[in-house]
């Protein structure tokens, strides 16, 4: 029987069977943040234990780190808590040989920004991180997917997951994306349909005309949010844009060896009798500019569209008038036109130099909305670079916007980037859980383009509108 890309990841992965439906899987790359391995840590010297594959290991401050506009030199986490958590993940890797990016490393990031741009994400892999977001790496053709702290205890001593495999869902996209909608309005409007448990159980992976039109970091957005839907995984196969994109930042190779490597990885792809166990069609031109309405991410509507109708089942329909009134809007309101007092634009899901080029090009000439704070937050000090040498940067200083330090900040208030309760944010994150960017904050979850829109106009509104007048 033919067998799906995630069948041939996973088996080639397997170090041996557990049960049905159990395997242990070797991890290629296992990437740790301050946040969720300091109980590992401390369980691994609980029993003695030291780290088996340091070499295969990553660390990134992130998730507590300040994004204040100083020289990365002088970053300092005034917080005691987080201080102490960063100072003790700084203590673990350099006790274990672990490669950090720590606080003031010129190169620090979020964790799934920084690892595919120096080159450390190749297709066929399998890559770990105690982190939901880790599904990112399926645009490159890996299998990334987060873990639990114990999983990571157990990925720090023994290279391997006892790990539950999953089923395979194919989501099929035709056509195109029209002018004005990115990938993030794709990956909302693919959520709204299916819900936010529609993937649970699967690892999905993505075809049609329209991924394959997709740049490589698009692609990461795409699967970044995918675990949104529940799903386990999400991949996409290797074709040209994604192997050029790995192929220009994988170190320690001959341009020889990366030439064999590159005829291997467009090989690796599902077999054309492969079976999913279940398979979704879209048509990429019905997607519309995508916002969320509530506090999931499934609750998303075009931005043109009204918030729906209270649902007749009793459980949908008492989760909506929840999110309603957290979010203070009614059911049939429009979504256009409502007013923000914040635009956040950062993220593992969307603060790549693509991601900053679009905010640019919107607001090239034109200033934010007085009644608005907007900040930008870069994914990577990598990213920070690029965008200053391009003019990136100061095209949004000159708009308004503040110029900030990498991190993930925003995009769940784990430092001091935090909103006041009532205060609604046009945000490029990945959740719009309650109280995710601060206690009785209200997330309105949209791509980097409608954001700067958003910015300028100090109300949602229509990004395709902005780029006709423009």
């Amino acid at each position: 029987m033919g067998q799906t890309l995630y069948q041939k990841i996973t088996r080639d992965h397997t170090v041996f069977r557990i049960d049905d439906q159990h395997v242990a899987l070797y991890a290629d790359l296992h990437i740790m943040n301050e946040y969720t391995s300091p109980q590992a840590f401390g369980a691994l010297d609980a029993k003695g234990l030291g780290v088996r594959r340091p070499e295969k290991q990553m660390g990134v401050v992130d998730h507590v780190i300040p994004t204040h506009p100083v020289a990365a030199q002088k970053r300092t986490i005034m917080i005691d808590a987080a201080a102490h958590q960063a100072a003790n993940f700084t203590r673990n890797c350099q006790k274990h040989g672990i490669h950090l990016f720590d606080v003031t490393d010129r190169e620090q990031g979020i964790e799934h920004v920084v690892a595919p741009e120096i080159g450390l994400i190749r297709p066929g892999m399998v890559v770990l991180c105690g982190d939901s977001h880790t599904t990112t790496y399926g645009a490159l053709g890996a299998l990334g997917f987060g873990i639990g702290t114990s999983e990571v205890e157990h990925v720090l001593a023994t290279q391997t997951l006892v790990y539950r495999v999953a089923q395979d869902m194919r989501i099929h996209v035709d056509g195109a994306l029209p002018d004005g909608t990115t990938s993030k309005d794709l990956v909302l409007y693919i959520i709204s349909k299916i819900g936010a448990q529609g993937a649970r159980g699967f690892v999905v992976e993505y075809t049609g005309a329209a991924i394959a039109a997709l740049s490589a970091e698009a692609r990461m957005t795409l699967c970044n949010m995918t675990v949104e839907a529940g799903a386990r995984g999400a991949l996409i196969a290797p074709d040209d844009i994604s192997v050029q994109y790995v192929s220009e930042r994988i170190q320690g190779f001959t341009r020889e060896q990366i030439e064999a490597f590159a005829v291997q990885w467009k090989q690796m792809k599902s077999d054309a009798h492969a079976t999913f166990d279940v398979t979704h069609r879209f048509d990429a031109g019905e997607v519309a500019p995508f916002v969320t309405w509530g506090t999931s991410p499934d609750q998303a509507i075009a931005v043109n569209a009204r918030i729906p109708a209270l649902a007749a089942d009793a459980l949908e329909r008492s989760n909506a008038r929840k999110a309603l009134d957290y979010m203070g809007l009614d059911a049939g309101q429009a979504i256009d036109g409502l007013a923000v007092d914040h635009v956040f634009i950062g993220s593992c899901t969307n603060a790549r130099i693509e991601d900053l080029r679009a905010v640019a090009a919107i607001v090239r000439g034109r200033k934010v909305a007085q009644t608005v704070r907007a900040m930008v937050v870069p994914g990577s000090g990598r990213v920070r670079e690029q965008a200053e040498r391009e003019g990136v940067a100061q095209t949004l200083i000159d708009a308004g916007f503040e110029w900030r330090q990498p991190g993930c900040s925003m995009c769940l208030a784990m430092n001091d980037d935090v909103l006041s309760s009532g205060q609604r944010c046009a945000s490029t994150t990945n959740r719009n859980f309650e109280g995710r960017q601060g206690r009785g904050a209200r997330t309105h979850l949209m791509s980097p383009a409608m954001a700067a829109a958003a910015a300028l106009a100090g109300r949602i509104v229509d990004v395709r509108k902005e780029l006709q007048h423009g």
